[in-house]
C-alpha cells in the first residue's frame, strides 16, 4: 500500500525513540536479563505510541491498523526482545479489549495501558496445549456476580512486571470452541502468583514467566465480551499478533544485513576486504531480496485487513516466512562474521538466538502450515462412513 506522509512522520518518531531510548541500553538490559517496562513505556505512553490505533475515547489515536503497522515496523530495529515486550502490550493483550471491552472496562484497564501507567500480558499459553489453544485447561466458574479462575498459564511475557493479564479461560463444558472467554485478571488479585523467570534461549531482556491461578476471584464484569466467544477473539487477536511477529522483523533483519556488511567492509582476509568476496556480496543481496518480497506480503496484508478483508492466511504466510527467514539471515550473517559470530555479545549471534522464537510464538510453523493448507483447500477430507448392511 501506498503511505502517506503521516505513515513517514509516524515512522521516523519511532525510529528516533528506538534509536535513543532502547539502541543505547539494548546490550545492558540483555546482560540483566531484564528493563524497566513500566519506565519505558510511560515514555511511549507520553509520545502516544501505546494506542495508535486504540479508539480516542480512551486515549489512543484512533488511526487504522496501516499506522500501527509503521510504528511495528521500527520496532525490530533496535532490540527483539524489547520489540517484544511492546508488542504484548499493544498487539496481543489488548487488542480484543479495545474491540470488545465494555466503556466500563476499557476505561479501568485500557486506558491507562494506553497511557503507559500499566503493563499488560496475554495469558493463553499452557504448558499442556501450546499451540493448541483449545487444549487449554484454566476454567472460570461462576459464582454469584463472579468468576473464580483455576489453572496455569506458561511463558508469559511482561508476566514479572504485569499490572493485568488477558486470561483466556474455560467458561462452560460446551465445545472447546465455543466454551472459553477472555477476562481481565489483575495481576495483584488474591490467588495469582507469577512464577520465577524462565532461563530462555534468546529474547533474554523480556521476562517470561509461569503464572499461577488459585481460587482467583474477579467480577463477570471483566469479562471481554460475551461469555463462550472468547476462542474467536483470540482467533482475531491472533492476526495482530502475527502481523506484528512479521512487521517487527524486518528492520531486525536489515539491522543484521547493515552491520554485517559494516564488518565484511573492516575485516580484511588474505590482503583484501572480507566484502569483496563475491559470493558474500551476493549473498547479501539474496538475502536483502527476500527481505523486501517478506516486506511486500506484510504490507499487502495490513492493506486487506485495513480494508476489513479476514487475513487469517496472508497473516499465518507472514509470519510462517518471518520465523524461516529471521534464521537463514542470522545464520548467514554470523556465518561472515567468523569467531566474533560466535561470542554471545554480537548482534548476529544475538538475532540467531532472538529469531528462533519466530516459529514457535503465537503459533508454531506447523500451525501456520495447517492454516494455510486449510484455506487452499488442500486438506483431505474426511471418510465416509460405509453404509450399515441392509
Amino acid at each position: 500500500m501506498r503511505l502517506t506522509e503521516e505513515h513517514q512522520q509516524l515512522a521516523r518518531t519511532t525510529r528516533e525513540f528506538v534509536d535513543k531510548e532502547i539502541v543505547p541500553h539494548a546490550e545492558q538490559w540483555e546482560r540483566d536479563g531484564a528493563f524497566d517496562a513500566h519506565a519505558l513505556f510511560k515514555k511511549m505512553g507520553k509520545l502516544g505510541l501505546l494506542g495508535i490505533n486504540k479508539p480516542e475515547k480512551f486515549g489512543g489515536m484512533g488511526l487504522d491498523y496501516s499506522y500501527q503497522a509503521s510504528f511495528v515496523e521500527q520496532l525490530g530495529g533496535g532490540s527483539g526482545s524489547i520489540g517484544m515486550a511492546i508488542g504484548v502490550q499493544t498487539d496481543m493483550a489488548t487488542p480484543a479489549l479495545a474491540r470488545w471491552g465494555s466503556d466500563e472496562l476499557r476505561a479501568e484497564f485500557l486506558a491507562p495501558a494506553i497511557a503507559g501507567d500499566v503493563v499488560a500480558a496475554i495469558a493463553v499459553s499452557e504448558v499442556g496445549g501450546g499451540s493448541d489453544v483449545a487444549a487449554l485447561k484454566t476454567a472460570a466458574r461462576k459464582d454469584g456476580s463472579d468468576y473464580v479462575i483455576d489453572g496455569s498459564k506458561m511463558w508469559i511475557t511482561n508476566a514479572a512486571q504485569a499490572d493485568f493479564f488477558c486470561l483466556l479461560a474455560n467458561t462452560g463444558d460446551g465445545a472447546v470452541h465455543m466454551n472459553k472467554s477472555l477476562i481481565i485478571v489483575p495481576a495483584k488479585t488474591k490467588g495469582v502468583t507469577v512464577g520465577e523467570k524462565l532461563d530462555k534461549l534468546g529474547m533474554r531482556a523480556s521476562d517470561t514467566c509461569p503464572v499461577f491461578f488459585e481460587d482467583v476471584r474477579v467480577p463477570q464484569r471483566y469479562r471481554i465480551g460475551a461469555e463462550g466467544m472468547g476462542f474467536m477473539m483470540q482467533m482475531v487477536q491472533f492476526q495482530e499478533e502475527r502481523l506484528f511477529g512479521a512487521l517487527s522483523s524486518l528492520r531486525g533483519m536489515e539491522r543484521v544485513i547493515e552491520e554485517t556488511i559494516a564488518y565484511c567492509k573492516e575485516r580484511h582476509t588474505f590482503g583484501q576486504p572480507l566484502i569483496d568476496n563475491q559470493v558474500i556480496h551476493f549473498r547479501i543481496a539474496e538475502l536483502q531480496t527476500e527481505v523486501e518480497l517478506l516486506r511486500s506480503l506484510c504490507w499487502r496484508a495490513v492493506e486487506d485487513y485495513v480494508g476489513g478483508a479476514d487475513v487469517t492466511r496472508l497473516a499465518s504466510m507472514a509470519k510462517l516466512k518471518a520465523g524461516r527467514l529471521g534464521r537463514e539471515v542470522s545464520d548467514a550473517c554470523l556465518q561472515y562474521w567468523g569467531g566474533m559470530g560466535f561470542m554471545w555479545d554480537n548482534v548476529a549471534s544475538r538475532a540467531y538466538r532472538d529469531t528462533r522464537l519466530m516459529s514457535i510464538g503465537g503459533g508454531a510453523d506447523e500451525i501456520m502450515l495447517g492454516i494455510i493448507s486449510k484455506l487452499m483447500n488442500i486438506l483431505p477430507g474426511k471418510k465416509k462412513k460405509p453404509a450399515a448392511d441392509k
